[in-house]
């Protein structure tokens, strides 16, 4: 099938941008495994595993619509400390969360319905679970101190 060449246009720029997503995940998660902040380690993980599959499912239309992906992550910077790791991270989906609103309405604009919907689903994951986590990280360091904070992030073993 042939895509509308703007939307396929548009879509390669979220893959390129769900790439550099995943591999600032993936730094971080490492990060966190190397400090011995289990607890980030294993969230940050999974996260990166869902832009994976976010980058999968774009490069899936992609193919399908005709178009041939740019698999060239954006540049990032990733973050040296918690704190600035986990804001890098909000910053990152707060960014992500506009791209995908205005991918939605450019889908709406040319009668493409399932790139509309598959970019709804990932503005779900995107604010209620990407986000929303990150804000609540963000606050609990605000009040319990970034100490506190980083015990919390300890798993202990047996």
């Amino acid at each position: 099938m042939q895509g509308h060449p703007d939307v396929i246009a548009y879509f390669k720029e979220l893959l390129r941008g769900e790439l550099a997503a995943r591999d600032q995940y993936f730094i971080h998660s490492r990060i966190y495994e190397d400090q011995g902040l289990t607890r980030l380690f294993t969230r940050m993980d999974h996260e990166m595993q869902e832009e994976t599959q976010h980058a999968d499912a774009l490069l899936r239309r992609i193919l399908f619509l005709g178009g041939t992906p740019d698999m060239r992550p954006r540049e990032f910077a990733f973050g040296s400390t918690v704190p600035e790791m986990l804001q890098k991270d909000l910053a990152l989906e707060y960014e992500v969360r506009a791209a995908l609103q205005k991918g939605m309405a450019l889908c709406e604009s040319v009668a493409d319905y399932v790139g509309r919907d598959l970019l709804l689903t990932q503005l779900h994951d995107t604010e209620e679970d990407h986000a929303y986590w990150l804000e609540k990280q963000l606050a609990l360091i605000e009040k319990l101190g970034l100490q506190n904070y980083l015990q919390s992030q300890i798993e202990e073993t047996a």
